[in-house]
């Protein structure tokens, strides 16, 4: 029942309804999650709004095997990581739910697949095993249903040449590649794109000094001749994606939500203001739905938030949380 009542969300009561129920879901089901509430001395029938739900730290997913109870995985999606750095595992129980929020939240923002010549520069995701922002981009060409979409590693002269292919035939595209490699691509050659969408995710990846958002996106923008530069907002931990059409402010799909904590205190929430991103994503049915990652941002009122940068270890306060 939950998996369908997830998708039907229509309204923010709507939405606090449904989190509580895949709250107690998940306390009762997910062994991990239920010893965390406790050691916060938080019980599931003593949590009656949104606010009061603890968020599961994201590093719980480097250490443990987050998975309901009786849910068996159907594929482990795993984080990026340097050599010798220890990688998050996502033990994912439906891909059918992965399926359906991804193609949900694309259609929400963008349309159709099929309506678009999709091209995908994505090379340090493609050459691992377990990404699931490749599961969902491979998906999605494949939906495109259109023979000239695909993924590029580091076949720049061909990109560019059917960049400029399609530019002519004025033919809809989306271009989704990682911030280093689309820099990479600008440095060859400058663009001036009337029908394409040009949308970053990811960073640098060791590859390229990091830069703030504003700067990265006036260098795409410059580059590839766009008023806007597109960002997609998803992790290996999380089965839903929010997306930015342009100024790096994102809005999420309704079953979706963005909460930012203080910075020097984990339960005390913050509006305007920067701080820790706790993401609620309720299609992480058989995972956690409640998760605080290391990414700061700031929310706002009407919902849409934004990613400013990441925590130091040094930064982080009001969080000496259990590990067992």
């Amino acid at each position: 029942m939950l998996e369908k009542e997830i998708f039907n969300i229509t309204s923010p009561k709507e939405f606090e309804k449904i989190a509580l129920d895949v709250f107690r879901f998940q306390y009762e089901n997910i062994e991990v999650y239920q010893k965390f509430c406790k050691y916060l001395n938080i019980n599931s029938s003593e949590v009656k709004s949104l606010k009061e739900i603890p968020f599961l730290p994201i590093q719980f997913f480097k250490s443990h095997k987050i998975i309901a109870t009786n849910s068996i995985e159907e594929t482990v999606f795993t984080s990026s990581g340097t050599t010798g750095s220890i990688t998050s595992k996502h033990y994912v129980g439906s891909l059918k739910l992965y399926e359906t929020s991804f193609l949900k939240a694309f259609k929400n923002q963008y349309g159709n697949p099929e309506d678009y010549t999709i091209l995908a520069l994505l090379p340090s995701y493609l050459e691992r095993e377990g990404s699931s922002l490749i599961y969902m981009v491979e998906d999605l060409i494949n939906k495109s249903n259109n023979p000239k979409s695909g993924f590029y590693l580091y076949e720049t002269d061909k990109l560019i040449e059917k960049l400029e292919f399609l530019e002519q035939r004025e033919q809809k595209t989306i271009l989704i590649g990682v911030s280093y490699a689309l820099l990479d691509l600008i440095e060859k050659r400058k663009f001036q794109l009337k029908n394409t969408i040009v949308m970053e995710t990811g960073g640098m990846k060791g590859r390229r000094k990091e830069m703030i958002k504003e700067e990265l996106h006036q260098i795409l923008k410059n580059g590839f001749g766009v008023e806007k530069i597109h960002s997609e907002y998803g992790m290996t931990e999380l089965l839903s994606q929010a997306y930015s059409v342009g100024d790096g402010v994102f809005s999420c799909p309704p079953w979706m939500k963005i909460l930012t904590r203080d910075t020097e205190d984990a339960l005390t929430y913050t509006i305007e203001k920067t701080g820790g991103i706790n993401v609620i994503d309720l299609a992480n049915l058989y995972s956690c739905s409640f998760i605080a990652t290391q990414d700061l941002g700031k929310t706002f009122h009407d919902d849409t938030f934004e990613v400013i940068g990441r925590f130091d270890n040094s930064d982080v306060r009001g969080c000496n949380l259990m590990v067992f």
